[in-house]
């Protein structure tokens, strides 16, 4: 059985066995603590604190973003990055959007010489940067979020999975895939915890006993396309599962198990 075979396997596995009890329990107790301020159950209360001045030398900077002239942190949340979002899509902003799904998505980890904002300055020199960015979100518009992902994967230097399935998080929520499920980010925590859940399949199905197929399929950066689609249904499927388990909203979004996921490790 070839490497990929056996990775196939494990996701064959996975998708029937899907969640495991500890991560239902795991679940059910980091909503006990969030219920009270995520009241619509959805994640758009997840807000994150930055500190506007170390983005001074990125434009275009939303206007709905505080000014970067001012002292202090401010915060935003993923209802308000939805919201800067949805209003630079309709304009074609498509640039302008990414930078607010950046700055929500890296937070407060960076100087103004660090990761955050002097990556996001190497990525906004991309000369191709807008035109792929709307080649994303016409995929999404007229195809899936697989292929919106494949649109923008290897496209711009320094411009990862990490960063590039938040703005594809965030564009589905104005223009939703014309077929398969919404998308959702797939950083390297989540990833991290996707690997986790293989090796334990792959080891108890003897498909991947000593984790190296985990290892290259669930891998920090670059996952292919396929891996997203494969992500994506998991997920979504996940959800389901999720909202039949006491304790947990029987209405919650998959991007709810998406946070949940990111937020609190099981093992």
């Amino acid at each position: 059985m070839s490497r990929q075979d056996r990775a196939d396997a494990v996701d064959r596995e996975m998708a029937k066995r899907l969640l495991p009890d500890e991560a239902l329990r795991a679940l059910v107790r980091w909503w006990s603590r969030n219920a009270a301020r995520l009241p619509d159950k959805t994640p758009g209360g997840h807000t994150v604190r930055y500190t506007p001045s170390r983005w001074a030398q990125i434009t275009p900077w939303p206007s709905a973003l505080a000014s970067t002239s001012g002292d202090g942190d401010a915060a935003v949340s993923r209802a308000q990055v939805t919201s800067i979002v949805t209003d630079a899509l309709r304009r074609e902003a498509f640039t302008e959007a990414l930078v607010a799904t950046y700055v929500w998505g890296k937070g407060k980890g960076g100087s103004p010489g660090g990761s955050g904002p002097a990556t996001l300055r190497r990525i906004l020199a991309a000369d191709s940067l807008e035109a792929a960015l709307a080649g994303a979100v016409t995929a999404l518009n007229e195809h899936s979020a697989t292929a919106a992902y494949a649109a923008l994967r290897g496209r711009i230097s320094w411009l990862g999975p990490s960063f590039f399935t938040k703005f594809l998080y965030f564009a589905g929520k104005t223009v939703p895939p014309a077929n398969g499920p919404q998308p959702l980010v797939l950083d390297r925590i989540l990833a991290h915890r996707m690997r986790s859940l293989a090796s334990a399949v792959g080891r108890e199905t003897g498909h991947d006993p000593d984790g190296s197929i985990a290892r290259w399929v669930w891998r920090d950066q670059d996952c292919s396309p396929h891996r997203y689609h494969v992500y994506l249904s998991f997920m979504h499927a996940a959800a389901h599962q999720a909202a039949s388990t006491d304790g947990w909203p029987s209405d919650a979004s998959p991007d709810l198990l998406e946070y949940a996921l990111f937020s609190t490790a099981w093992t």
